[in-house]
């Protein structure tokens, strides 16, 4: 979703991203899913047009700083198809999360064992503005 808001300021990942910080939740975060967001606004295709790696990383920084840092004590995987959605399921787990927040909703499939809900950004927009 990060990447999403870098990428397009029109959308629900931009709507959501730019709220923050916000009374309606506050994003977890860990390490590793840092290190990923990291990765992933270092390329250029990943970044708004003209915008530099130093910006993306001032741009993370901030984000992170409103965040929930979320330590990872027990691994769950493998539990999904992908590596990458394992480590943000056993983020959610980890800090006790209702939702998971993500454009690809079907890789979170088996997610409600937990009893965390994957949901589209545009979903969750809706439901904390009270029109879900």
């Amino acid at each position: 979703m990060v990447v999403a808001a870098s990428r397009s300021r029109a959308g629900a990942s931009f709507l959501l991203v730019s709220s923050i910080p916000s009374e309606s939740f506050r994003p977890c975060l860990s390490v590793a899913l840092y290190a990923e967001w990291q990765q992933a606004l270092s390329r250029q295709e990943n970044r708004p047009v003209g915008a530099s790696a130093e910006l993306a990383a001032g741009f993370l920084r901030f984000i992170a700083s409103q965040c929930h840092l979320q330590e990872i004590y027990f691994l769950w995987r493998p539990f999904l198809k992908d590596a990458d959605d394992d480590m943000v399921l056993e983020l959610a787990v980890a800090a006790r999360c209702g939702i998971i927040v993500t454009h690809n909703v079907r890789d979170f499939a088996g997610a409600d064992r937990f009893g965390i809900e994957p949901m589209v950004p545009g979903d969750f927009l809706r439901m904390i503005r009270g029109t879900r």
